[in-house]
Formats: structure tokens, C-alpha cells, sequence
């Protein structure tokens, strides 16, 4: 059966209606799932196994029967872990209907039917007695419910729900317990992301509105490959505080709970930021520790194993707080069933401020709802406004009429710094009209710039009263997703070609599209198949992971911030696809093909695609690469865009020596904006 759906088009700005099989969710669901991450994470594998074989020891040396239970059991993997390690019967509980088949299908396989019952529901579902999902109350707990955060998939009020259900008291869990660790810091670099920073254009200073600048912000945890942010970027004003354990062989409460660390400043600083992270003990002394400590805690780092499934979190504080070495402090964790917040205060703080817990953080200024913290790091990135404004001194005249087409953005109050006649900006919600109207009004530039709530196709020339001399794009559009995504200026300025006037100058004048064919540090591991973990027989899962791609994602590019995740760069960069924003967008696709030789040796999984913009014949933006490829073939990527990455079926081998190829074909859909391609390896 198939249906049709309303899709709001990244490129194009237009509603499309689609037709889809039902079956679209759910296969899009597995295609862009972790669970090939998870089977090829050796180490957590490992750990586990270890745990299990201790428990399972553990209720045996007491005279038990081994009943285990197994919630979010995935691929049944822990499950038959623990059955060969000697448990007698195993209850695994899977929630999402493809997830479970496909466990019933490898428990079978790897030869476990009769001991292993599959349960294909929400574990706060599962029931107990003679009629029951469960015949009795299981005496161990295995589960792996956790997130970067921990607690954000609902381990609590699982954990809560089994211990009062599901299991004996007194029960074995693996893993026993969780520890979460924080550290406070001063970093440039991270606060970027939180706060809006001032700007000089013309030797005037452009300062945030007073609202943003006391925002607490977005309360949402920053989950980011930290092992990629260098100590160098941050100052430590802590030590590595032990924030809160949880004990998962006892009963576990959701209901919120708020801890606290005392310590010395151990250095003079600015309070910005706290980093993240936990570790699960899986036996109750301690001997078995799986971290997600970042690799740069680690005496040897390369040592360090990588995971995407977890990684460590970024909390912004609420307000930023000059310390003193030495200053007594105390560093407070917030959580509720789902979510943690932090907040710091001084010796002198505690002794004022009510017993009560900190709030959770929440924005009041609406611009960390309309900025990602990503775009923050864009706004803030001083070398690149740098870039803009430059384009815009070269362009901009007494006389000009500007309009700006960008989501939120500050080059509209840009061109009326410096000097436009009139300048006009569409914004796409009403929420970014106000944001902007902030920063205007916080600069005395109150009605400088005119915020114009309208869509391009729907403007007219009473609305601007005459002619555009200038029309001016980051691109930026909050709905992008995909690099090319922001061809949605190109779209916009076809829909108001009749309101420029001759010869009106666009910024940016034209897009190129880049490729590299790459090889990835770890990221590979999100698409490879794994055929067997930890000696079980898997393939079940990895086929159906790949009739999911099949069903579409594998013929697609997917966006990452390749920032986090290292690779090589196996052969020269390349302009392949050029996109004239001086013109209409055309009526025909438009199709480009080549080829490009393997000048390094490795392993290609790969082609990481990006967009560089052209501002003026002698200023260009990289939405990638932020500078030239290394001799070995390191690449530098832009912290503010994601770019796409097409995964090939299988790694193609490179010998370096130009012999051999990959081959691509580009296809510009002026009717979807979207660009299909394709990649070949080809010998010479």
C-alpha cells in the first residue's frame, strides 16, 4: 500500500506531495540507525560479555536458576551472551517491530530459539504470571538503554518500572552501575556556540541584544565527538569531578534529583562551559569499566576506542562567571527522567541562594530557538564575517537598494552599516523577524533595516517600493539539511527576478560543488556490515540494514559534521557541478561526468561533498574544506555546515599511483533541486 505525503522541499521552498510506501518510516529508520556502530564497538561488546559471564557465575554459585531479561535486546546479542554463559532462559524485550524479527531471526540462526523468547513490546508492557510475556520474575538484568546523555532514552523510568515488575529483588545487573563526570571550563571555541559575540564593521561595534546576552539558552544537551575538540581550545577551571552513580541492581526512582560537587578554582578564568561524560561498571567491584571518557584523557589516545552511538556532552552555563584560582565553588547536576542541566555557584552564592535546585535552562530571548549552536559558531566566526563584509564594501553604494534572502541572518544589518540607501530582508518566521529586530534595536538601528515576513514568490514591487540594486544571500536556510540544500537562494532569486533591476548585482554570484573520494578514521563503521560479533552470527541484521538502504538512503548522500570525524583525502579536490546565480535557474537538469584518480593509497569509503560560494571574483566561502589537504592527506573541515558524505557499497582499494579511478555522474533536477549522482571505481 502506498500513500502520499506532504514534504516541505529543503531546495526548492515549494510543498511537495510524495508517494511513499508504507513501509518508508521504518526503513529510514534502520537506514540511518547505529546499530552497525554498536556491533562493531569491540570494546562495549567485550565489556558486556565479561559482566554477563560474572553474573551469570554469580547467581549460579547461589544454587539459582539463571533467568534473565533483556530490555532493548536489538539483535538479541547480550541475550545470547548470556544464554553461553551459561543462563538458563533469556526474555528479550524489543520495542521496534523490524529490530525485533530481525533478533527472532538471528536467535534462530545462531541456534537459541528454545531458550530465548523475544518480546515485541515497550518493557513498561511486559507482564508476569502463569498467563504472562514472562513466566516468572527474572533474577539478572541486562539492558542497554543508554544515550550520550545516559539517561535520555528513558533509563530511568525503565530501570524504575522493572525493578517493581519485572525482576527479583536482589537481582544481578549488567551493567551494576553508571557514573557521570564533569569538568568545568573556559573555552572560546565552545562558548561561540552559546552566545553571540560582538562584531566591528566600519569600526562601529555591533553588540548582541541584552536579552540574548542573560539568555540561559537551549536546555538540550551538545553531543559531539569531544575527542575532536583539542585540549588546547579550553581551559580546565576544575578537576574531574564525580557527579552522581546510579545503582541498577537496586531500585531505581525517575523522580528529579539534583547533585553536587565542591571544589577550588584551579585556575583564574572565565566559567563557560561544562564538559561530559560516563562510564557503566559491569560488575559490582569495579573491574569491568566501559568509559566514554575522549581520547585525550587517555595516556596513549590512539588507544582510545570510538563509538558514535555515545559520545560526551557539552552543557552551556547559564551565565558566564569570572572565577578567581583558589575561589571555592560548587558545580550542581539537575535531572529529571530524560535530561541533565548544570549550573555553578560561589561560596558566596551558596550561602545567599534558597536550598531549592537550579531550574532547568530555558531560552527567553528566542535566538537560540531560530540559531542552531552550530550557526552561533557561524555568526561568531570572525574571519568569515570578514569575508562578507568585505563582498558587501565592494557592492554596496549610497544608493543602493539591498535585499537580503538568508534565515536570521546579520548581512541585511550589514549592508545598512555600511551605508545603503534602503535595505530589506525576508525572514522566514516570525520568531526571526524579532530576533533580527533585537540586534537592530540593541544598536540603535531600530527600522534601518525593514523585516519583511513574506516568501519570495509572493513579494511585489509595492511591498519595496523600487527596484533591488543588490540582492544578498549567506545562503543560509534553517531547513537545509543536505549542502545543496542552500541552492534554495538560487530558487528565491529566480522568484524575484522581475523586482531587480538590470544589472543588479547578487551576492553570492555563484555555488560550486566539490567532492573528494575519502577514507574515514571510524566513520566507515556506521555502514559497514559486520557478519559476526563476539562469534555470533549476525548477518540477519546487516541484511536487513541493507534492504533498508536499498529502499533508497543507499543511492543518497546523508549530512555529517566531518569536523569529528577524521579521514584522508585519497585524491585531489574537485569543482564539479557550478551553479550561475546571476541566471535563472534553468529549465533542463543539468549533468556533469568525469573522473578523478586515486593519488594516495588506502582504503576508500566514500566522497565527501561540500558547496563553496563565490561572493565576488575574488572572495570565496567554503562550506568544507578550510584549507588544502595535507601530504598525507588530512583535511580541516568548517565547524559550522554539515557536509554529505556518499558511503560506496564496499571500500574501494587505492594503490595511490593514479591507475585507477572513481568515476561520478552529477545530475542538477531543476524541478526537485535535488542532485542526484553516482560513483564508479574505474582502472586506467
Amino acid at each position: 500500500m502506498k500513500t502520499f505525503l506532504g514534504r516541505a522541499n529543503p531546495t526548492t521552498g515549494a510543498l511537495d506531495w510524495v508517494e511513499e510506501s508504507e513501509e518508508y518510516d521504518y526503513h529510514q529508520e534502520i537506514a540511518r540507525s547505529c546499530y552497525a556502530d554498536m556491533l562493531h564497538d569491540h570494546d562495549r561488546n567485550e565489556k558486556y560479555y565479561q559482566g554477563i559471564r560474572a553474573a551469570v557465575a554469580r547467581v549460579k554459585a547461589r544454587g539459582e536458576k539463571v533467568i534473565v531479561l533483556d530490555i532493548g535486546t536489538g539483535t538479541g546479542l547480550l541475550s545470547m551472551m548470556a544464554l553461553t554463559a551459561g543462563a538458563d532462559f533469556c526474555y528479550a524485550v524489543e520495542v521496534f517491530k523490524p529490530m525485533a524479527e530481525a533478533a527472532q531471526c538471528i536467535v534462530g540462526k545462531n541456534g537459541f530459539s528454545d531458550k530465548i523468547k523475544i518480546i515485541n513490546k515497550h518493557s513498561t508492557e511486559v507482564t508476569v504470571g502463569p498467563d504472562g510475556d514472562m513466566q516468572t520474575r527474572a533474577n539478572v538484568l541486562v539492558t542497554e538503554l543508554f544515550d550520550t546523555e545516559l539517561i535520555g532514552e528513558g533509563a530511568l523510568p525503565s530501570y524504575e518500572h522493572a525493578h517493581h515488575n519485572l525482576v527479583q529483588e536482589g537481582c544481578e545487573a549488567v551493567p551494576h552501575r553508571a557514573t557521570v563526570y564533569a569538568q568545568l571550563v573556559e573555552s572560546e571555541l565552545l562558548w561561540s556556540w552559546a552566545q553571540l559575540q560582538p562584531v566591528e564593521v566600519e569600526g562601529v561595534q555591533l553588540v548582541p541584544p541584552p536579552a540574548v546576552g542573560c539568555c540561559a539558552g537551549s536546555h538540550s544537551v551538545c553531543d559531539i565527538q569531544l575527542s575532536q575538540v583539542p585540549p588546547h581550545s579550553f581551559t580546565p577551571l576544575s578537576p574531574l569531578c564525580t557527579m552522581f552513580s546510579v545503582d541498577f541492581s537496586k531500585p531505581v526512582s525517575s523522580a528529579s534529583q539534583s547533585h553536587s560537587s565542591q571544589f577550588a578554582a584551579q585556575a583564574t578564568g572565565r566559567a563557560q562551559v561544562v564538559l561530559s561524560w560516563w562510564d557503566i561498571d559491569m560488575d559490582p567491584a569495579g573491574t569491568i569499566v566501559c568509559t566514554m571518557a575522549p581520547s585525550w584523557t587517555y595516556p596513549q589516545p590512539k588507544t582510545a576506542p570510538w563509538r558514535d552511538h555515545w559520545m560526551q556532552s557539552v552543557y552551556f552555563l547559564p551565565v558566564e562567571s569570572r572565577l578567581v584560582q583558589g575561589e571555592d565553588l560548587s558545580l550542581t547536576v539537575c535531572h529529571d527522567d530524560y535530561s541533565l542541566w548544570y549550573s555553578l555557584q560561589t561560596h558566596r552564592q551558596r550561602d545567599t541562594e534558597s536550598d531549592s535546585p537550579p531550574r532547568r535552562p530555558c531560552c527567553t530571548c528566542q535566538a537560540h530557538l531560530v540559531w542552531s549552536r552550530p550557526r552561533f559558531g557561524e555568526l561568531n566566526d570572525s574571519q568569515r564575517t570578514e569575508s562578507y563584509v568585505s563582498a558587501l564594501r565592494s557592492v554596496v553604494k549610497a544608493d543602493s537598494v539591498c535585499l537580503g534572502v538568508s534565515d536570521g541572518s546579520l548581512l541585511p544589518v550589514f549592508a545598512h552599516m555600511l551605508g545603503a540607501k534602503k535595505v530589506f530582508s525576508l525572514e522566514n518566521s516570525r520568531m526571526s523577524k524579532q530576533v533580527i529586530e533585537q540586534v537592530l534595536e540593541a544598536n540603535s538601528m531600530k527600522g534601518g533595516v525593514q523585516l519583511l515576513e513574506i516568501k519570495p514568490d509572493q513579494l511585489t514591487s509595492s511591498d519595496l517600493g523600487e527596484q533591488i540594486s543588490v540582492l544578498m544571500g549567506e545562503p543560509y536556510f534553517s531547513t537545509s539539511l543536505l549542502p545543496w540544500h542552500s541552492l534554495s537562494f538560487w530558487y528565491c532569486r529566480t522568484a524575484l527576478a522581475g523586482l531587480l533591476q538590470p544589472g543588479a548585482t547578487v551576492l553570492p554570484c555563484s555555488a560550486t560543488l566539490h567532492m573528494v573520494a575519502v577514507e574515514f578514521q571510524d566513520l566507515w563503521r556506521i555502514r559497514a556490515p559486520c557478519g559476526t560479533c563476539e562469534g555470533f552470527d549476525v548477518t540477519p541484521m546487516d541484511e536487513m540494514i541493507q534492504r533498508s538502504l536499498d529502499f533508497r538512503e543507499s543511492r543518497e548522500a546523508e549530512p555529517h559534521p566531518l569536523w569529528e570525524y577524521p579521514c584522508r583525502a585519497l585524491t585531489q579536490p574537485r569543482a564539479v557541478m557550478t551553479f550561475d546565480f546571476t541566471q535563472c535557474v534553468p529549465q533542463q537538469p543539468v549533468t556533469t561526468r568525469g573522473s578523478l584518480p586515486f593519488t594516495r593509497t588506502g582504503l576508500g569509503h566514500g566522497v565527501a561533498l561540500w558547496m563553496e560560494y563565490q561572493l565576488t571574483d575574488d572572495i570565496t566561502v567554503s562550506m568544507g574544506l578550510t584549507g588544502p589537504i595535507s601530504e598525507q592527506g588530512g583535511c580541516e573541515w568548517s565547524r559550522h555546515r554539515k557536509q554529505g558524505v556518499y558511503f560506496f557499497g564496499s571500500p574501494w582499494e587505492s594503490a595511490g599511483d593514479g591507475r585507477s579511478s572513481v568515476s561520478y555522474s552529477f545530475s542538477f533536477q531543476p524541478s526537485s533541486g535535488d542532485i542526484k549522482m553516482e560513483f564508479t571505481a574505474e582502472a586506467l
